[in-house]
């Protein structure tokens, strides 16, 4: 079974769509998503959530019950900080139930350091206050690396 939090509708509420196009059905988790019901109703193979970053604290307890109580793998993915460089509730959360996190490293946008940090851009500047959630395709965000996340390169640079 694949969720995904209701407000991220980029592509359209319950669906997930990878940066190359591949899009799937998704159950959209709201704030009144029983999700440990809906898979014990289901009895999956594996339960998939995208952007778990925007779970709430009862979901993931509930993600937590699915793996013990009905024996079934969960695997989550999703971003670790906002923009501000805080960390996400969702995933504040998972760090504390998860049994094993794995990093995927990505480069940072201006050099080839690792990315370990997410800077918002809004008309072109980066931002770092403002709204937490505002969901957002490529060119709003950037992974970056700690120099850049304080100092984008200008043009020549």
């Amino acid at each position: 079974m694949i969720f995904t939090p209701a407000l991220d509708d980029r592509f359209g509420v319950g669906r997930v769509t990878s940066r190359v196009g591949i899009s799937r059905e998704a159950i959209p988790i709201h704030g009144d998503t029983d999700i440990y019901s809906l898979v014990e109703q289901n009895l999956p193979s594996c339960v998939l959530i995208d952007e778990a970053q925007f779970l709430e604290s009862k979901h993931v307890n509930q993600l937590a019950n699915i793996v013990d109580w009905l024996n079934i793998p969960v695997i989550c993915y999703g971003l670790l900080k906002d923009f501000r460089n805080q960390l996400f509730l969702g995933s504040q959360a998972l760090i504390c139930a998860a049994d094993k996190i794995e990093e995927i490293k990505t480069v940072c946008s201006y050099c080839t350091r690792k990315a370990t940090h997410i800077l918002k851009f809004n008309d072109g500047k980066p931002v770092y206050s403002g709204k937490v959630v505002e969901i957002g395709l490529n060119d709003k965000y950037k992974s970056v690396c700690r120099i850049h996340y304080h100092r984008i390169p200008t043009q020549g640079e």
